[in-house]
């Protein structure tokens, strides 16, 4: 479906943290902007990309924005995505043959019914997921989901974190962990990413 190969840039040892929105989403939501001020004093470098979204959201033209980036995409990379993002995310690791530091995924949507946006997410979760390579292509992985998600079952989470020999962070009453669920810090997820920076 996709071939997409990134020639890993020697000498770069910043830490370049990607944040991936989800459908309808945009760099100043949810707990994107504050998450991008707590790493930047770290030493974080933090992209977060606009991808075109409702309109034209396909994996295709959303490698389009990611390879404007592709100079930043290190064995230092931290990958930190939410929603469909996270769908997205998982098929950058499928299809860059870096092995990068860790993906952070957040609300993941993988096939699971239910998926309140299913016809949408298709184009990103419709091909099953090569899982043996994906796990190759990070040194960690967490999964976050609560149970309460309206959007995308806890089973996506549960699955997830089992095809990818995942952290499980599973909590009972945070929603979709967007700003509508009252996230717009996200506390536990900067705590887990501090652990590698």
């Amino acid at each position: 479906m996709f071939s997409y190969k990134i020639k890993i840039m020697s000498g770069n040892t910043r830490k370049n943290v990607f944040i991936i929105h989800g459908t309808g989403g945009h760099p100043k939501e949810n707990w994107f902007p504050w998450l991008k001020e707590q790493l930047e004093p770290m030493g974080c470098k933090v992209i977060i990309p606009q991808f075109p979204t409702p309109e034209n959201q396909t994996p295709e033209t959303w490698f389009k924005v990611l390879d404007r980036y592709r100079g930043e995409y290190t064995p230092e990379t931290i990958l930190v995505a939410h929603s469909l993002g996270s769908a997205f995310a998982l098929r950058i690791l499928e299809n860059y043959s870096v092995r990068i530091k860790a993906a952070f995924l957040v609300s993941a949507p993988i096939g699971v019914r239910p998926i309140k946006n299913w016809d949408g997410d298709q184009p990103f979760i419709g091909k099953p997921f090569d899982w043996e390579v994906i796990r190759t292509r990070a040194g960690k992985f967490v999964v976050f989901h609560s149970e309460d998600d309206p959007m995308v079952g806890i089973g996506n989470g549960i699955e997830l974190a089992k095809n990818l020999g995942a952290e499980f962070v599973r909590l009972p009453n945070a929603g979709h962990f967007n700003a509508k669920a009252g996230y717009t810090k996200f506390e536990l997820l900067l705590e887990k990413i501090k652990e590698l920076v």
